[in-house]
């Protein structure tokens, strides 16, 4: 723990000799609601940030009763988009806007979310929604779950089918990439809205939860929340790199410690405009009446840098977030 924390306070450093940028895009990006689970999708010039809705109250652990997307043009300025879709427009789902990733392809945008199935196939499960824009509305492409709980019996819980991660690699194959204790993944068929063989699994060190992949230049980037109680009771993020999107994968360790008063924490990485950024959540936010926590977190994002080896370098959580320009 002594040696993360001194690698990410130097990181903070030198990140702090930039000079002050003018104005917003202070952590967190929200404040008029609490939201999670951030998962950014780059279309044109626009990156647009889909998240869910926090809404437990009290003692509550989870409510979350709708997707939004948020977009920026300067990672600055945000437009709020509004619900693109709730959980029950799924006929076969009964609950629970937990975790979710957009992406575009041959024009039209494929929405990828964890719901409750309904009793008819108990636990967990994952949908896909389709619409011709990357702000909704979105529309149940199956009408039935893409992956659920009884598909994957190996699970040692209910909720292990959650936290999907969707990718196209350069040979336009896709990868729909998922769990909670186990990590799943499986190859998507052309449509977009089938499994194109069978579900495979990978054990990762520490590995926790959500999932989720990146490529930058030959190598493939896997971020996910891990656990290493050595270091705290809470989530950090680990990573893992390979050569190739199926792997093998090879544990390169923590890049971010726990968020500060929430015990999950959910990466999403991207590039934009030539610059890379690291999406999380931390429960630092009051709304109203109902100060943060574990069923109430808000959205924040960093720079992110890479080392001359291809390493993510550490993260350090700010409130100051991207307002502070890039380390030259």
């Amino acid at each position: 723990m002594k040696s993360f924390l001194l690698i990410s306070c130097l990181a903070l450093a030198a990140c702090a000799t930039a000079d002050k940028a003018p104005g917003g895009a202070t952590n967190p990006l929200f404040t008029d609601r609490h939201t999670a689970d951030p998962a950014p999708l780059v279309v044109g010039d626009t990156l647009y940030l889909y998240v869910g809705h926090d809404m437990a109250r009290g003692e509550e652990m989870f409510n979350i009763v709708e997707w939004r997307v948020y977009s920026t043009t300067d990672m600055t300025r945000w437009t709020d988009h509004g619900p693109i879709m709730k959980p029950t427009d799924f006929r076969w789902a009964s609950k629970d806007a937990w975790a979710s990733e957009a992406i575009g392809k041959d024009g039209r945008f494929y929405f990828y979310a964890t719901v409750e199935h309904d009793r008819t196939r108990p636990g967990k499960a994952i949908g896909v929604a389709v619409s011709d824009s990357p702000t909704g509305p979105f529309v149940d492409a199956r009408g039935s779950a893409l992956v659920s709980n009884d598909m994957t019996p190996q699970g040692p819980h209910t909720w292990d089918d959650i936290d999907p991660t969707v990718f196209i690699d350069d040979d336009g194959s896709a990868w729909l990439m998922w769990g909670n204790a186990n990590f799943y993944y499986a190859r998507l068929k052309p449509n977009m809205i089938e499994l194109d063989g069978p579900i495979q699994q990978v054990a990762l060190p520490k590995y926790v939860e959500g999932p989720w992949l990146h490529k930058r230049g030959e190598l493939y980037y896997l971020t996910y929340a891990s656990m290493d109680k050595s270091v705290s009771d809470d989530e950090l993020i680990s990573y893992a790199t390979a050569p190739s999107v199926t792997g093998p994968w090879t544990y390169r360790g923590e890049i971010s410690g726990p968020a500060e008063n929430s015990f999950t924490i959910h990466p999403g990485i991207v590039e934009f405009k030539g610059n890379w950024y690291f999406f999380y959540h931390d429960g630092k936010l009051t709304v109203g009446d109902q100060p943060g926590g574990l069923g109430r977190r808000a959205v924040a994002v960093e720079h992110l840098y890479y080392g001359a080896d291809g390493s993510i370098l550490p993260i350090v959580h700010t409130a100051e977030g991207v307002s502070v320009p890039r380390k030259r």
